[in-house]
């Protein structure tokens, strides 16, 4: 796809819904009992997987225009699988769904796409393992494929060397069905959409500081779920106001969970005008509407705690660094080296082949804003977080920006280049 710099923004745009919210959704859907009914839901690849798992274990699922309603059958209702559940390109789906097999009556092979089955699952593996599940890597590399023989759990209380919602959720999800309590600690707090729909559904969860804890054989009931939009989504048209002159856009119905905010709590420490209206809660979740200008950006350092908080979003706060005055730090993300794509070594690529002044290091990036950018190839190796990045950059670079594997995006937002491209003068 070519790309060329915008002459400027303006307009408003409804962002999809949010993809951790609307994966966790049709899982604990799944394992209430009575219908779930979400609206918003994404229709992303990626969640599209989550679905089709669930359908393979004989949970009815209508995909219906404008909404999807999940025929829950409560917690031990799932059924075996006739053959491997395919997750895709979805992390989550694995990472959570290894949780809710291992207690199960049966055994499952749990795969995925070639990007899948180089991530680690140890991270993963680990804490089930002590909680006595049997899972296996069947590459014996700590990878999927995954097999998982169903069998009865114990309550732990681990301690996670990572700040991993995947892995807290994984977790928690098995820790419905253990012997006892079971509780994760982890290193900072990462996203809490999962306790947050734990509880919307009925379970007992308590939390305190970055410790939770969860009852076994909770009973969960049906709800109606409203996803709100995903502020991982929102971050590229916050970018694009933010770089292209000229812009003002309203992005409306935006997740602020505070445990995902770190963008904006980012963007406003370098400057940025970003204005909240309409804030609300939708199903626990706080969101707002969110306006937002050009802006002057500067430089800062980006590290520590806030990290978990803007994890996806990093590439696309690199890429606004680049246009920034003075030098930008990222600090603490190792995380970004197992994602989709190394996205280290990617976004420094990619910023150097448009002339930007980047260094990788081994947990982050150092950006020195000031050269101007100019369009370039851009290889994304089908990372969706990538693709959207560049686009934006190549919005406020000179000449035309070329992306690979433009339709990568449709992992996590199908009508992305269309919305971009109503904005725009």
């Amino acid at each position: 796809m070519n790309i060329q710099k915008s002459k400027g923004l303006r307009g408003e745009v409804r962002i999809p819904g949010d993809k951790s919210i609307s994966h966790r959704s049709v899982m604990l859907g799944a394992l209430a009992k009575g219908v779930t009914k979400i609206t918003n839901f994404l229709q992303g690849a990626d969640c599209l997987s989550t679905m089709a798992c669930f359908r393979r274990m004989g949970i009815e699922i209508e995909n219906k225009p404008g909404e999807v309603l999940v025929h829950g059958q409560g917690l031990h209702g799932l059924s075996a699988p006739r053959d491997v559940l395919d997750v895709g390109n979805s992390g989550t789906t694995i990472r959570l769904l290894s949780g809710i097999l291992a207690p199960q009556a049966f055994s499952s092979t749990l795969t995925g796409d070639a990007s899948i089955q180089k991530r680690p699952m140890k991270r993963v593996m680990e804490p089930l393992g002590q909680m006595c599940a049997k899972i296996k890597s069947l590459p014996g590399n700590g990878c999927a494929p995954l097999l998982i023989d169903g069998t009865n759990l114990k309550g732990i209380h681990y301690q996670s060397p990572v700040a991993s919602a995947q892995v807290k959720s994984c977790v928690l999800f098995a820790g419905m069905y253990a012997d006892g309590p079971t509780s994760i600690t982890e290193p900072a707090l990462s996203r809490n959409h999962s306790e947050l729909m734990l509880k919307h559904f009925g379970a007992r969860l308590t939390s305190q500081e970055t410790t939770v804890s969860i009852e076994p054989e909770p009973t969960l009931e049906s709800r109606e779920i409203t996803v709100p939009g995903d502020i991982s989504s929102a971050a590229y048209f916050i970018a694009a106001g933010l770089l292209v002159p000229h812009a003002e856009i309203l992005i409306k119905n935006v997740g602020i969970n505070p445990t995902r905010d770190g963008m904006l709590k980012v963007c406003r420490a370098m400057g940025a005008q970003i204005q909240y209206l309409n804030q609300r809660e939708d199903s626990g979740e706080p969101t707002a509407d969110l306006l937002v200008r050009s802006s002057a950006l500067t430089g800062i350092v980006i590290e520590g705690d806030i990290i978990p908080t803007l994890i996806d979003e990093l590439p696309m706060l690199a890429v606004m660094a680049a246009f920034a005055k003075g030098e930008t730090v990222i600090r603490n993300a190792e995380e970004l080296k197992v994602k989709e794509s190394d996205r280290i070594a990617l976004v420094t690529e990619n910023l150097a082949a448009m002339g930007a002044d980047v260094t990788a290091t081994s947990d982050g990036m150092i950006i020195r804003g000031g050269p101007a950018l100019s369009g370039a190839r851009i290889r994304t190796c089908k990372d969706h977080r990538i693709a959207m990045s560049f686009a934006v950059a190549a919005l406020a670079a000179e000449g035309t920006t070329v992306i690979e594997d433009a339709d990568c995006v449709n992992i996590s937002y199908p009508g992305f280049y269309e919305d971009l491209q109503k904005l725009s003068l």
